[in-house]
């Protein structure tokens, strides 16, 4: 079976630049969600949100660009040309729209993702090739697995994977219409929780098979050793409680590893702090892994919910845990909700596996789940 392996990523996110950046802002326990200072929070939900540092709105370059500019302008000489380019987002450069809206004019167009893609392929100095998967708060998971596919069926050997997306008044807007805010910040897991935290990040990873990384001698991070892809058609935005649709995915991604439940050592969680999809989440989990508790995490309390980023966030952040084998601990976690208890924790937690899930779940039923390997037990 051809083997999809990671060979480069990166990403900036509320903490900064950098993957290490991220890692030691998660292990230190301390919040990126903070005061928003981008647009007026006057009559919405709530004031906070976990914004990249130093990211100003303008007219010159969208918020989204200020993150992938210098992301790929560092790798592009690394990038083969023949490349396939999956652009994972939600929103896209959201900010365009909005601003042609107001002042009614006839830029619009420039917000459609297939735009950005066109300028990502261009930065990328690739040959044109790619696509754009939207699937909600899966977009990026969605898209490593698409990717890893095509690698595994042989139909291409080096896929670049780009995920973004920001927070904006727009955005911000639409879900505190929902009711899906946390007033403060989001408590993944807690049983005080009462929303999520909206947040922004980018990244990239670029994936190869196995034979192409090894001809060219690259240094291989992990493998994406399985994928499941699933949709519960339980509500427009809610996730169906009882975990059917997210245990299903969870199921599939083993048998696409060809793994059992035992060999996983450890859980990135999608966790965004909702009443709804924590416990459905910790439901599902238990479904597949019964008794066993794992070291199970969400990132969300650290760095908000980045959308359509959050899934490709998240497991280069499984890998470092891999490498490392401790699991960062559940930012905000004050007082453990009962079905998680014994599962999440409040600080970093170890284990003793080269084998991790991720899952991710969004509107519209979409869930999905992928097995990443160490670099050291894929040959």
């Amino acid at each position: 079976m051809i083997k999809a392996v990671t060979v480069a990523c990166d990403m900036v996110t509320p903490y900064g630049w950098g993957v290490d950046t991220c890692w030691e802002g998660l292990v230190s326990g301390v919040t990126a969600i903070r005061r928003i200072d981008r647009f007026s929070t006057t009559n919405l939900q709530t004031h906070n949100a976990a914004t990249v540092p130093g990211l100003k709105i303008s007219r010159n370059e969208s918020i989204i660009m200020q993150m992938i500019t210098p992301l790929l302008t560092k790798i592009a000489h690394k990038i083969p040309h023949e490349t396939f380019v999956i652009l994972a987002t939600t929103t896209g450069e959201i900010e365009i729209l909005q601003r042609s809206i107001l002042n009614r004019s006839a830029e619009a167009k420039k917000s459609l993702p297939d735009h950005l893609l066109g300028k990502i392929i261009s930065l990328a100095g690739t040959c044109g090739r790619g696509m754009v998967v939207s699937a909600a708060c899966a977009s990026s998971s969605a898209a490593v697995s698409k990717a890893a596919s095509m690698i595994r069926n042989r139909e291409l050997d080096s896929v670049l994977v780009v995920a973004c997306d920001c927070v904006s008044e727009f955005v911000t807007a639409g879900f505190s219409s929902l009711m899906a805010l946390d007033s403060d910040k989001a408590k993944p897991f807690d049983k005080n929780r009462r929303g999520l935290s909206l947040g922004e990040a980018a990244g990239f990873m670029l994936i190869m098979s196995e034979e192409r990384a090894a001809r060219e001698k690259r240094p291989v991070i992990g493998e994406i050793a399985g994928w499941g892809l699933t949709n519960d058609a339980n509500h427009i935005t809610g996730p169906s409680k009882d975990g059917s649709g997210l245990s299903m995915a969870v199921y599939n991604s083993l048998r696409s590893a060809d793994l059992s439940e035992n060999e996983i050592g450890s859980i990135s969680a999608h966790g965004t702090g909702t009443v709804y999809n924590d416990s459905m989440e910790i439901r599902a989990i238990k479904k597949v892994f019964g008794r066993r508790p794992l070291p199970v995490y969400s990132v969300k309390g650290g760095t908000g919910h980045t959308l359509g980023a959050a899934g490709l966030l998240e497991i280069i952040i499984a890998f470092e845990s891999l490498n490392r084998q401790v699991v960062p601990p559940t930012v905000n976690l004050r007082d453990t909700d009962s079905e998680a208890e014994g599962w999440v924790s409040s600080g970093p937690q170890p284990f003793d596996s080269p084998v991790t899930l991720s899952t991710n779940s969004g509107f519209g039923g979409v869930n999905s789940a992928l097995v990443l390997k160490k670099a050291e037990t894929i040959l």
